[in-house]
Order: structure tokens, then C-alpha cells, then sequence
């Protein structure tokens, strides 16, 4: 049987493309600096008639917002800066009534160490909490001194465990210490996460974006990791807790909660490149997770020693990379989750192609050409949709607000790095920080780019003026537009656009990325060029002369035979 041959399985879910909003930097409507919930609402008509059809939040609960509302107090309750719970309903409303679903994100490895349930659990041993999260006796040296109970290192550095001295245990944080994992070999952790999913699901939420999901399940000896960085003390430990000896177990418990609302579920899982692992999770038939999130394309630029090492990568390898999962996914019925951009990533016009002023335009709408027309749903983060740059290179340490980030430079910093590293790792924070995609919403040309009356709680991009809402949603030319585009085309020729096989083209090229969307009868090309200078590229026989320009960011006229695809060029072609 060949991948054409193969049934296909239709779903609401599989033909719906996302709309990420970050709270905090998307619109202010109170003056106080912070994006907030009604600030959404505000602006619901122009996420509508961008053409998506669900609109994923990250974290608005309650929390301390140690990392920007990854680290929960309370999953029932609104951060006060965002809102209200009549907000939240408010949004839902306006959401339903433009015909858009709501996606919420779920944290729920880890909570706030403010969280009312870890506040018990570090009280006393006693706690009837003590057991929801991950407890464990010190280690000790053979000088007598205490060592944590592995060697496990934390994702935002140093030590995983955090010792307590009223108890004399340490308890694991995966993340910052602020964020205590929770222990979801408990039962009744489990049940407190169902119920957080139908407190939620009852209020009208559509579905989940499920947080760093595949790390709820650890191997339960918690043993030490392989030393494989010899200048560190703590290790990476995520081949005991990124696919752990439970964890589909759990995920089928979160599945029969989704299917019994027929809600949707995309799952961030990092650190896990196996495809034949991630298909347990988003198997059609295995009614865990709808799609995940999988990082080989957005750690293609992460050196030897981590995001902030450089690395130069080839075209052939994001081919590679693509190739592999959209094949794979067809030829064993899961669905991808396609995204360049998010809140943890770079902007991808800076991070991909070229912000250049001249080509800048160009190479976001390439950008938009190679991810919409690929198998799977789409999902653009907030102001992806407007071609949006990383900050300015100009731009000093005062202006970063992500602790990550800094933490990393200081760390480097005071263990004696070198002039030469520590410049470097600034060039690579101004390509890859967090905080490029957390700079404020730019809708016009007003102070601060129209997102605040007041200085904002993150510096806006200096570039507003030329790159906002406000002058692209009316321009047919403009990269809004051209998303709009996409996602009509997706509607128009769904068939062969979201159920069609993918096939790569030309794969040794380092120039072009072109593939193949077939359906029956029906056959589209797309062709985008990842270079700033022209280049020759042969069509083949099938499209010579009879191929319908469907999509192109220039004007093109026909399309023959050996074509020059200038720089940044994109076409999307019809076959006939």
C-alpha cells in the first residue's frame, strides 16, 4: 500500500489553524503597562478576519509570574493584571459568537511554590499535600557534605532539587525552583487535573495546549543522568523523565476527559526526536493528544553548548527534519502541529531568513508559503502574521526582561567566561531570547505602538511605525493579507491542502525547499527559496506551461520550464 493508498480520517481539528496570544504583550486596555483579557476582546474582529479558527492563551491564571504565568497558584482564578473570570467568560463568548474556538494552556507538571497545595506540602511532612509533589532524602558526599539527590540539572540551570531545611528533603523543580513538579504517581493529583480540565471545559473552553506535558511521568529511582557535559556538576536528566514508564498511561486519562467534550489537545514535547514515541501520544486511534509540538526545527541554530552557542545550519537539514515528520506522520495516521514562532522562539523573518529592510516583506511571506501549505494545523503566534523582527542588536541588557536569558549570561559570566564568550552569547541572545517574540503588540502608529497609553512593562520595537496592524489590514499587499490568502486557500482547496500527501522535492538542493500536496486527481507545488540572491530552479514536466499560480510574493506571470525564483520568492502552483 503506498501513502496515497492510505485511509484518511477526517476531523474538525485537523482543518483548523491556531492564533497564539501572549497576555501580557498583546493589548492593554487599562493603562497599567499589561496586556490583558479584555484587550483581547478588543481586538477579536481583527484575530477573526485573519482567517484562524482557534485562539490558544497562554497562562492567565493567578500566579506569582515568576516565569510569566508558567507557574500556577491557583488554576481556577485569573491573574488580577489580566483580569477577571467574568473577563475569561467574556472572551469565550465573543470568541463562539465569531465562530472561533478557545484554546487554553494547561500547567500542570508543575505548579507555583505559592500554590495553596505546595504551601501545605512544605508545612509539615505530615502535610496530606506532602506527597503531591516529589520529596526525596540528601545525598552525601564522602567529606560528609549534603548533595542533592542526583545530579540532575534544572532547564533554567543549576541543581533540579531545592533542599528545605525544616524537613531536611529536597523537592524537584524541573524548571525554576519557583516551580515545584508535581507527583503525578499520586492518584489524587491526577483527579485534581481532571477537575481543573472540567472546571474549564464547563466554562466553554474548546481545548488544552498542555505544557512540557511528556516530563509527568519520571522514573520513579530517579537515578543519576550520564555525565555528558564534564564542566558541569549537574547533568541532563531527560532520558528519565521526558518519555517516563507512565506517562501514556496519564495521557489516555486527559484523553477521555477531551473526547467526552470532542475537545481539542496539542502537547509541547520537548526533548523527545523519536518519532515511534510521539506516535503513542497523537495516534488517531490512541485518543491521548490531538498533535504535539516536537523543537528539531527550532533548535536548528542551538551550538554544541545550547541555544546561546552559535551554529550555522543548511537548508538540507531543515528538508530533512520536515521531510521526516510529515512523512511519518502520514504513513501512521497522527497529524503535526506546524509552528516557526511561539513565546519561547525567536522571531522567524530575523531567526530563518532576513529582516533586511529590503527583502524583509518577501522572506516573511516565503516564511508563511513553506509552513501553510505543509500537512498538518498551522499555528501563528502574535504578530507572525505582520512579519515582526527580533529587537533591535542595539539593544543593552536593560531592556531584556526574561530571567532565563540573564540567568544563562550571568551564570556564564561569574564562572570567568571570556569577553570573546560572553559577546557571543549576547549575539546569540539578540537571535534567539525569549524576549524577542515578548516586545509588545505593535497595532499602529501611535505612542508605544497603540498597545498602552503608558510606557508598556517590555520595551516596543523601535521599527513600529512601518510595522503594525493598523497599516497592513487594509493593504491587499501586505503580509496580513497574505496570511488571510493562506488560509482561504487552505478552506478553498481542503482537500488536497490539509488531506493531501506531502512529498519533498529536490531534496539535495540548499537553495529551495519545494514539495508536493496530492489528493486524488488534485496536485499542488510549492516552491520557496531560502536565498537573498537569484537562483535557478527546473519545474517539473507536469506544472510546464499548465501550472495555475495560486500564491506568489511577487507578480508573476507564466511559469516555464527553468525559472529564476529571486530573492525570498514563493510561489504556490495549481496543477491543470
Amino acid at each position: 500500500m503506498t501513502i496515497t493508498d492510505l485511509p484518511v480520517h477526517r476531523a474538525w481539528w485537523k482543518e483548523s489553524n491556531v492564533y497564539q496570544i501572549y497576555p501580557a504583550s498583546f493589548k492593554d486596555s487599562n493603562g497599567d503597562g499589561i496586556g490583558d483579557i479584555p484587550g483581547i476582546v478588543s481586538e477579536l474582529d481583527y484575530i477573526a478576519d485573519l482567517g484562524v479558527d482557534i485562539v490558544w492563551l497562554c497562562p492567565c491564571y493567578k500566579s506569582p509570574q515568576v516565569d510569566m504565568g508558567y507557574d500556577i497558584s491557583d488554576y481556577k482564578d485569573i491573574y488580577e493584571k489580566y483580569g477577571t473570570l467574568s473577563d475569561v467568560d467574556e472572551l469565550i463568548s465573543g470568541l463562539h459568537k465569531r465562530g472561533l474556538k478557545f484554546l487554553m494552556d494547561l500547567v500542570v507538571n508543575h505548579t507555583s511554590d505559592q500554590h495553596e497545595w505546595f504551601q501545605s506540602a512544605i508545612s509539615s511532612k505530615d502535610s496530606e499535600y506532602r506527597d503531591w509533589y516529589i520529596w526525596k532524602k540528601p545525598k552525601y558526599a564522602a567529606d560528609g557534605t549534603r548533595q542533592p539527590p542526583n545530579n540532575w540539572v534544572s532547564h533554567f540551570g543549576g541543581s533540579a532539587w531545592e533542599y528545605d531545611e525544616n524537613s531536611g528533603e529536597y523537592y524537584l523543580h524541573l524548571f525554576f525552583k519557583d516551580q515545584p513538579d508535581l507527583n503525578w504517581e499520586n492518584p489524587r493529583v491526577r483527579d485534581a487535573v481532571h477537575d481543573i480540565m472540567r472546571f474549564w471545559l464547563d466554562r466553554g473552553v474548546d481545548g488544552f495546549r498542555m505544557d512540557v506535558i511528556n516530563y509527568i511521568s519520571k522514573d520513579p529511582e530517579m537515578p543519576d543522568a550520564p555525565i555528558t557535559n564534564p564542566h558541569t556538576k549537574y547533568q541532563n536528566g531527560r532520558m528519565h523523565y521526558a518519555t517516563g514508564p507512565r506517562l501514556h498511561e496519564y495521557l489516555q486519562g486527559l484523553g477521555e476527559i477531551l473526547k467526552e467534550y470532542n475537545a481539542f489537545s496539542v502537547g509541547e514535547m520537548p526533548s523527545v526526536f523519536d518519532p515511534t514515541e510521539i506516535i503513542k501520544a497523537v495516534g488517531f486511534e490512541r485518543n491521548e493528544l490531538n498533535m504535539i509540538f516536537q523543537f528539531e526545527i527550532v533548535n536548528i541554530d542551538h551550538g554544541r553548548s545550547g541555544m546561546y552557542t552559535p551554529r550555522t545550519w543548511q537548508l538540507t537539514e531543515l528538508k530533512t527534519i520536515v521531510n521526516k515528520w510529515q512523512t511519518f506522520m502520514q504513513t501512521n495516521d497522527g497529524w503535526n502541529a506546524l509552528y516557526l514562532e511561539n513565546h519561547d522562539q525567536a522571531r522567524s523573518v530575523s531567526r530563518f531568513a532576513s529582516d533586511a529592510p529590503a527583502v524583509r516583506k518577501l522572506a516573511a511571506k516565503m516564511l508563511a508559503t513553506f509552513l501553510g501549505f505543509q500537512s498538518g494545523s498551522i499555528f501563528v503566534y502574535q504578530g507572525q502574521e505582520l512579519g515582526l523582527a527580533n529587537v533591535p542588536k542595539e539593544w543593552g541588557f536593560d531592556k531584556y526582561r526574561d530571567l532565563w536569558s540573564l540567568n544563562i549570561y550571568d551564570a556564564r559570566a561569574a564562572a570567568g567566561a571570556s569577553k570573546e564568550e560572553l559577546d557571543s552569547i549576547r549575539v546569540e541572545m539578540q537571535k534567539k531570547a525569549r524576549d524577542n517574540a515578548r516586545t509588545p503588540m505593535q497595532w499602529d502608529t501611535t505612542v508605544n505602538a497603540g498597545f498602552s497609553t503608558v510606557r508598556p512593562w517590555m520595551d516596543v520595537n523601535e521599527d513600529y511605525k512601518e510595522w503594525n496592524a493598523e497599516s497592513q489590514k487594509n493593504d491587499s499587499d501586505s503580509l496580513y493579507a497574505y496570511w488571510q490568502s493562506i488560509f482561504r486557500l487552505r478552506r478553498e482547496f481542503k482537500d488536497v491542502l490539509v488531506y493531501g500527501t506531502f512529498s519533498l522535492l529536490d531534496a539535495p538542493n540548499d537553495s529551495v525547499f519545494a514539495y508536493t500536496r496530492v489528493y486524488g486527481s488534485s496536485e499542488v507545488l510549492v516552491i520557496t527559496s531560502f536565498k537573498d540572491f537569484d537562483v535557478k530552479w527546473t519545474l517539473p514536466n507536469e506544472y510546464i506551461k499548465r501550472g495555475k499560480v495560486l500564491l506568489s510574493n511577487y507578480d508573476k506571470g507564466d511559469v516555464v520550464g527553468e525559472i529564476v525564483l529571486r530573492p525570498f520568492e514563493a510561489l504556490v502552483l495549481l496543477a491543470q
